[in-house]
């Protein structure tokens, strides 16, 4: 069976990947398996915009990551050659000038492409702030794959 890197393991990896990110992610990985992972980023002034809201790109940069983390997850090294394709979000209500918290699932792990579905939380509220579709281009085929295209459980 082959070892798939942990929450911690997949920070390291960024951290060394993304130098210029000298403190590593802005996020930390609460809880990752092969389909979810939670990802929570710390309420900081600097997300706020005017209105006294969390920005915009600081929840599409969040959803980003964590269907970046599902796919290092599967692929090791090798996905942190992925590239975003396609990020469709939908801002459904304001979020609070707090932590925020994403789920993130991986729905399809194709030879060429991925896609995952990420819902965005402040952290004290369960109704989501926000929704993204993330597809990825992949930069080979999957490990582990069998047939044209691979499906989490």
């Amino acid at each position: 069976m082959e070892h798939k890197p942990d929450g911690p393991a997949i920070e390291a990896l960024m951290r060394q990947g993304f130098p210029e990110a000298k403190d590593g992610p802005r996020f930390t990985v609460e809880s990752l398996d092969d389909s979810e992972v939670r990802l929570r980023l710390p309420f900081r002034e600097d997300m706020l915009r005017p209105g006294n809201t969390i920005a915009g790109p600081v929840l599409m940069s969040l959803a980003d990551s964590a269907v970046y983390v599902l796919l290092i997850r599967h692929l090791g090294r090798e996905g942190m050659a992925a590239v975003t394709t396609n990020l469709n979000m939908s801002f459904l209500r304001r979020p609070a000038p707090s932590d925020l918290i994403a789920h993130g699932r991986l729905l399809k792990l194709g030879s060429r492409l991925a896609t995952g579905d990420v819902s965005l939380h402040s952290v004290d509220t369960p109704q989501p702030v926000a929704q993204a579709l993330v597809t990825y281009a992949l930069p080979g085929g999957p490990k582990g794959a069998t047939g044209p295209d691979f499906t989490p459980s």
